[in-house]
């Protein structure tokens, strides 16, 4: 039985990839972000030269938000894996260890989650593929999203128990029709071989109208909005918190106060793309 299903698996894979080859003969398509035309056969509607553009993060980054430290986010401190007699503890807060912030953009910062990581900077084409994703569920796409997050996930050599997506509220998930952090989560939890639960956070407070925020804004519109539901499960349980773009930090820490209330061991973040900003350039952040 194990075999014939197997097989059926296996079968079906095959004949959706001739289909795609067969359409992509007769019905050659472009590059939904260059124009070029699609010369392979394949259900992503982005063309390698694109997919290769997208600008991953340099090394070495924040141990805790990610923040590439080649940025002008990184710290003046010279030898980075020694903390400054002169700057307090900082880091997650909830009973996780102090560490001293490697950016700029943690100074005076204390988190909740233990750690973030990204995939990719959140400039050029990529700005224009995660548009894709969120307003026309391109799912193609958010599975190759998927396949770079799992790998990121092994390169970090971090660990988890759950996947989680970050929540939108009702309105905006009927309005829309999907969450764009469901997309990229769902088969991530599949690559990564853990269970998934996207009903686990909830979002209870709608996002402002207003499109610009400044900084103290973002955190402001999010303390308390997220919340877990009253039966879930995640009692010591080390949490992946999923979502398509990391700018200040302030979703992820607003959901992982949420899951960590709700008795979780720990909650780390990945994103596909990390806002890349000098943190006294500028205090406005858009929405996303």
């Amino acid at each position: 039985m194990a075999e014939e299903r197997h097989f059926g698996k296996s079968l079906g894979a095959w004949l959706e990839a001739a289909s795609d080859a067969i359409v992509s003969v007769f019905y050659p398509a472009g590059c939904r972000l260059c124009g070029r035309l699609l010369i392979h056969a394949s259900r992503l509607p982005i063309c390698d030269e694109c997919l290769a553009s997208f600008a991953t993060l340099p090394t070495p980054v924040c141990d805790i938000c990610g923040s590439p430290l080649t940025t002008p986010f990184a710290s003046t401190v010279d030898d980075v894996g020694a903390r400054p007699s002169n700057l307090p503890n900082f880091g997650a807060a909830d009973g996780v260890a102090n560490r001293w912030p490697d950016c700029l953009g943690c100074l005076g910062r204390t988190y909740t989650f233990e750690r973030v990581r990204s995939y990719a900077a959140y400039q050029g084409q990529l700005v224009r593929a995660i548009m894709m994703l969120k307003f026309e569920r391109v799912e193609p796409l958010a599975v190759w999203f998927a396949k770079r997050l799992a790998n990121l996930m092994k390169q970090e050599r971090l660990t988890a128990d759950v996947v989680v997506p970050v929540a939108l509220h009702r309105q905006r998930e009927r309005e829309r029709g999907y969450n764009q952090a469901d997309l990229i989560a769902r088969p991530l939890a599949r690559q990564l071989r853990l269970p998934y639960r996207a009903v686990l956070l909830i979002r209870t407070k709608p996002r402002p109208d207003k499109h610009i925020l400044s900084l103290s804004e973002r955190w402001e519109s999010v303390r308390g909005a997220f919340a877990t539901r009253p039966d879930s499960q995640v009692d010591n349980l080390r949490v992946l918190l999923i979502d398509d773009v990391m700018t200040t930090g302030a979703t992820l820490d607003a959901c992982a106060k949420a899951l960590r209330q709700a008795g979780a061991k720990s909650v780390i973040g990945l994103t596909v793309a990390r806002a890349i900003r000098h943190p006294i350039q500028g205090s406005s952040y858009e929405f996303h």
